[in-house]
């Protein structure tokens, strides 16, 4: 009889699944299920090319509509799981529909946050995660015109940059010390401050909006300190929560994400998990982590297809990610979180170029490179490989990097 693969999640990890299993051999069917019109497409451009108009909705498909009618995958789209039966091993939808499985994987990703103040939910408040937001964003863009970012993260400096490269006025309100304090060192965060004030956007640290409001000229922030910031809308980055519920329901076991083996299956052998809403463990850094990045989910899906197919190959794969600003690439190699000294390579002080690297004692944990694709792939090399850098010597420019090499 012919097996079939259920995949909940139109994400990149579905996208890749589809074409993973195709790759391994599979040929049972494929059914994609995703509670959004489209098939899977590309976030990251989202907050930056998508926004800014520089692509169409169409250019950020992963894959092309033909590409899974090749793959023969039954698409259910604008569809959303209401729960799973892992003993009749059935999905079942809001609509009622029974969906049979034999092998289920979760890519179910990650929702926005959403900020419990008065007058988040005011019209002209916006939250940035999929293609449908981005879409109402751009109706209110305008030269001119003033937004208020509350969230000094990843996705609220992208969207900082993109607003202001289109001619507005922009405010980024950030409730910690400093901008970017949960993910680099403060050096990071004093550089990508001085940037963007350059580029001309206000930087609010130590700000926490405590209510929206609506004014004569549009919508205004209101923190704690009784500061009001105006704004023609407003749009609110504090980050994401995993998509847990279908598998906490059906008994699966969840932490901070559904909980998964080397082979990314769950506590059910026939169901697995892939992408941001994996709570998996990582064996360079020995622990437990949740990544919320499109390299991790790519990676995560081709373990799942060759596990399913019978393949025994374990995920181990570097973390790794990267942000776009202005004129600035930012690649990250491998995760900094515990490190107690930091190497410089460049100046942060002036220019737009340079490495930091974050050790542990004497062990290299990662890399921030920011226009400095070389110092990116080394690394990233290196960390792979369980190598590290001289200390003394990485900081120095006019030393090789391969020499700093041991």
């Amino acid at each position: 009889m012919t097996q079939t693969c259920v995949i909940i999640g139109a994400s990149h990890a579905a996208s890749q699944l589809v074409a993973s299993l195709r790759q391994n051999g599979w040929e049972g069917d494929i059914t994609l299920i995703g509670d959004e019109p489209n098939v899977p497409y590309h976030h990251p451009p989202l907050s930056k090319d998508y926004l800014s108009g520089e692509k169409t909705s169409d250019e950020l498909f992963i894959r092309p509509l033909a590409s899974y009618d090749a793959a023969k995958v039954s698409l259910k789209l604008n569809t959303r799981v209401a729960s799973i039966d892992r003993d009749r091993k059935t999905v079942t939808t809001v609509q009622g529909e029974d969906i049979q499985y034999d092998k289920l994987v979760l890519a179910t990703g990650a929702r926005v946050r959403k900020l419990p103040i008065e007058g988040a939910d005011l019209p002209g408040v916006f939250y940035l995660r999929d293609m449908n937001d981005v879409t109402q964003i751009k109706t209110s863009v305008g030269t001119g015109k003033r937004a208020v970012i509350i969230g000094g993260g990843y996705i609220g400096l992208e969207t900082a940059a993109s607003l202001t490269k289109l001619g507005m006025k922009v405010t980024v309100l950030e409730a910690m010390p400093r901008i970017l304090q949960r993910v680099t060192a403060p050096e990071l965060s004093t550089f990508y401050a001085r940037v963007h004030r350059e580029e001309g956007v206000t930087i609010a640290e130590n700000t926490i909006a405590d209510k929206i409001v609506k004014t004569e000229n549009g919508l205004a922030v209101i923190d704690k300190n009784e500061m009001q910031y105006e704004a023609d809308f407003i749009i609110i980055g504090i980050g994401v929560i995993p998509n847990t519920e279908l598998a906490a329901d059906a008994g699966l076991e969840c932490g901070n994400g559904i909980i998964v083996n080397d082979y990314c299956q769950t506590t059910d052998e026939n169901i697995y998990a892939a992408g941001d809403v994996t709570w998996h463990h990582n064996r360079k850094y020995d622990r437990h982590i949740r990544l919320e990045s499109v390299p991790n989910a790519t990676e995560q899906a081709k373990i799942v297809a060759s596990h399913i197919c019978g393949g025994t190959k374990p995920y181990d794969s570097l973390p790794w990610f990267w942000s776009d600003q202005y004129d600035l690439k930012l690649q990250i190699a491998g995760l900094s979180e515990g490190y107690d000294d930091l190497v410089i390579r460049g100046d942060t002080d002036i220019g737009r170029s340079f490495a930091a690297f974050y050790f542990k004692d004497e062990t290299l944990l990662a890399v921030d490179a920011v226009n400095a694709p070389r110092e990116f792939a080394m690394t990233r090399m290196i960390l792979t490989k369980g190598q590290s850098f001289d200390k003394a010597l990485i900081g120095d420019t006019s030393v090789p990097l391969k020499d700093a090499v041991i």
